[in-house]
């Protein structure tokens, strides 16, 4: 993997957020060039900052995806052998709040990505990263495969598929044409150290134990498929190496998926068994009781399956939020997470 992305340039959208910066720090290790193009990070502390992500990046820019014409003057002045957008609105909450941002941002945002990457000549690779939500979920508990019907009643969901459709729309019109191999990453729930974002449950679980008062949760019993961020990162990568086009989940193994309290318990083993948790007696908004994905296809066209289990997953979380409370050079401590990684 290190040969087939060393000296690479890599145009990554939304690398100031969460996901984004952990692949920012596992793309320079690996020896890319990196153009990260984003807005400025989105919460404070905030995990690109922590590691020093804008050393990272061969360019910095910041830009929204939504303004196409910005957008396709930085992929133009950069050439890109490899385009990765993850820049979203990535929580569904919010996509109640503001639908109009949030369509805006993850159907246009990925149309002005997708835009700017056909008018390159050098691209090799490209990988959309959209969403476990993007399947019309029917209140069933079968795993969704790739071919299922996209759908979603919440905006942030709907405007997910919406960008699947987006994508399949630009790689048959342009870059199947070009041989541009155009992929979709769909992954479960990722959990790990530096995720600060707002109605996520480690974040606020994390915002819970440094205030010393109990976690309040929507839905202790809903089932999520969790995962640390390596592992659909890495999936994310092999897609690239092996030049893949079309869906892929990536997801935890069934007998590793878990409800929200469990995960909040399992997080708290690690902190004495704080922060506990309470129940919101509020009507929450809709959201399915029960997720999974069926990483089959991963499995058998990429060879990828998740590395860690769901009791590691928490552990190596707790680990980074552990070195963090405790003033560490938290870009030694991905790094160090990410080397692990690769060796199990």
């Amino acid at each position: 993997m290190d040969a087939q992305l060393a000296g690479k340039r890599v145009l990554l959208t939304g690398h100031t957020g969460f996901k984004g910066a952990w692949l920012t720090v596992w793309l320079d290790m690996l020896g890319a060039k990196v153009c990260g193009v984003a807005l400025e990070p989105p919460t404070e502390p905030s995990m690109f900052a922590l590691v020093g992500g804008a050393s990272l990046c061969a360019r910095h820019e910041i830009c929204d995806v939504r303004d196409a014409a910005g957008l396709a003057r930085i992929a133009a002045g950069f050439r890109p052998e490899i385009a990765i957008h993850m820049a979203a609105q990535p929580l569904v909450l919010p996509s109640y709040e503001d639908p109009l941002g949030t369509f805006a941002t993850n159907v246009l945002g990925t149309a002005s990505f997708l835009d700017a990457c056909r008018r390159v000549d050098d691209l090799d690779a490209i990988l959309v990263v959209t969403t476990d939500k993007v399947y019309a979920n029917d209140g069933g508990r079968q795993p969704f495969v790739e071919s299922d019907r996209l759908g979603g009643e919440d905006p942030y969901s709907a405007s997910k598929a919406a960008a699947e459709l987006v994508v399949d729309s630009y790689r048959a019109t342009w870059f199947a044409r070009a041989g541009v191999p155009v992929a979709t990453a769909r992954a479960g729930n990722v959990i790990g150290g530096g995720d600060w974002s707002r109605h996520r449950v480690l974040p606020d679980a994390v915002r819970a134990l440094e205030a010393g008062n109990p976690l309040v949760l929507r839905r202790p019993d809903a089932v999520r498929p969790w995962q640390h961020v390596l592992d659909p990162l890495g999936g994310y990568l092999e897609i690239l190496r092996r030049r893949a086009g079309g869906p892929f989940n990536f997801g935890p193994e069934a007998a590793e998926r878990r409800t929200v309290g469990e995960l909040v318990d399992e997080f708290g083993r690690h902190f004495e068994g704080r922060p506990g948790r309470t129940l919101d007696n509020a009507e929450p908004p809709a959201e399915a009781p029960y997720l999974t994905l069926s990483a089959s296809r991963a499995r058998a066209e990429l060879d990828w399956r998740p590395k860690l289990d769901f009791a590691a997953s928490v552990a190596r979380t707790a680990d980074w939020v552990k070195a963090w409370r405790a003033g560490g050079d938290m870009r030694e401590v991905t790094r160090r997470q990410i080397e692990a990684w690769t060796e199990i």
